[in-house]
């Protein structure tokens, strides 16, 4: 079983017992997250895809870390006017490992 699960802006395929480096969150270190923002889940070929997300399903794991990326450098110049400038940039992420995948209910039908 995997889900797709929103976090950032970005998409990720979490998976239980994998570990994903997320956008910066303000948790601390063996706080349990729980991710809501799940877009697709997929359990031995079944698929359940939400509009936009899955009804009642979430992602939990706890924080291992907060680690930084490797720097990423810019620079910038303007030819025949001496203007150079060189900056540099290290996102920060929070190291999670993934627990368990929560389904959520399966949708009631109403006669």
């Amino acid at each position: 079983m995997y889900a797709i699960i929103k976090s950032g802006g970005k998409q990720y395929r979490a998976a239980a017992g994998d570990t994903l480096d997320l956008e910066k969150m303000d948790v601390s270190v063996g706080e349990t997250v729980e991710l809501t923002d799940v877009l697709m889940i997929v359990d031995d070929g079944q698929v359940k895809v939400g509009a936009p997300v899955v009804e009642n399903a979430a992602v939990i794991g706890h924080v291992l870390d907060h680690v930084k990326g490797e720097k990423l450098y810019v620079f910038k110049s303007k030819k025949r006017k001496g203007y150079r400038r060189k900056i540099g940039h290290r996102q920060k992420y929070v190291r999670i490992y993934i627990d368990e995948i929560k389904p959520g209910a399966e949708a009631e039908v109403q006669a």
